[in-house]
């Protein structure tokens, strides 16, 4: 089905999908048992053309690659996990190394950046989500200088676009919180749009696309069970026990209303990756026939 979604895609726009459908990188028990190669085999058979990185996927270029290439799947980028809440540019480059340097050897030319530093204490996914922490305002401005030098030096020395990604239970949660920092942050700091954690984080996704348009340059599209969310809060529970419960899901399963993001991708010259996500237990939701939904949804979206 890879042509089938080429000819509705627009030029410079590529359809991947997350291994978080089969393998969870938090939740060890969740797809423990899933061999590399079903997920690889999978995303191929449906007609993805890219592929995320997971904590089952070598790290070794001279590996991945052929793994990758038999199967016609580019890396789409990989999740890392950053601490410049707390830390400098400088050691942040240090700790970036291997990762970007595998990236970069992969053909990637994006890296997503999430903010780990500044979380509660212990098993921060494991607490309940009222309890996050929250960045003091007079420290936003150092941080927000702290991203604009590292995607700077990122992009020169790897040659990576940074997409920072806004995450229930880290610094950046709610729009208002995205703004501060963006509104701090030069031009080359870019923004990851997550349609899923926007509207569990409390807000419209659009309002990005309407305020950050321009500094978007990767997209998960996840979609979310509200029925669900709302007892994961209304119980104070954790986000794991959210992703436990089917509190993420795949396109066209759950609330999203993806019109927007479509709108973005289809008539408002976005280029880049768009990738299909859910946190999901597989063993709930077969991954295989989950992201063949999505696949099937996202191409009646943009063929609309």
């Amino acid at each position: 089905m890879t042509a089938m979604i080429t000819n509705v895609l627009p030029d410079g726009v590529r359809l991947a999908v997350s291994p978080l459908s089969w393998v969870n990188d938090v939740l060890d028990d969740l797809g423990r048992d899933t061999p590399l190669e079903i997920c690889l085999d999978d995303a191929a058979a449906v007609g993805y053309q890219g592929i995320e990185l997971g904590r089952k996927f070598p790290r070794d270029a001279s590996i991945l690659t052929p793994l990758l290439n038999e199967r016609n799947l580019a890396l789409a980028s990989g999740w890392y996990s950053g601490e410049l809440a707390t830390r400098s540019v400088a050691d942040e480059m240090d700790a970036v190394a291997s990762h970007a340097g595998l990236l970069h050897d992969m053909g990637s030319d994006v890296l997503v950046y999430g903010e780990v530093a500044m979380m509660a204490p212990g098993a921060p996914l494991d607490t309940p989500m009222s309890r996050r922490v929250i960045m003091p305002p007079e420290d936003i401005s150092s941080y927000a200088a702290r991203l604009s030098e590292f995607a700077k030096r990122l992009h020169e020395k790897y040659g990576l676009k940074f997409a920072y990604h806004h995450h229930l239970m880290m610094v950046a949660e709610t729009f208002d919180e995205i703004s501060a920092i963006f509104d701090r942050t030069g031009p080359g700091v870019g923004l990851l749009l997550d349609t899923g954690h926007a509207l569990s984080g409390g807000f419209d996704y659009g309002k990005l696309i309407e305020r950050f348009g321009d500094r978007i340059n990767h997209i998960h599209l996840k979609d979310v069970r509200m029925p669900v969310l709302a007892n994961i809060r209304n119980g104070d529970l954790s986000f794991n026990e959210g992703v436990r419960a089917g509190m993420f899901t795949v396109p066209g399963d759950g609330n999203v209303d993806f019109g927007a993001v479509i709108s973005l991708v289809r008539d408002n010259g976005y280029k880049g990756w768009v990738v299909v996500e859910a946190e999901q237990d597989p063993a709930k939701a077969p991954p295989r026939p989950a992201v063949t939904r999505a696949f099937l949804h996202i191409y009646d979206l943009l063929a609309a």
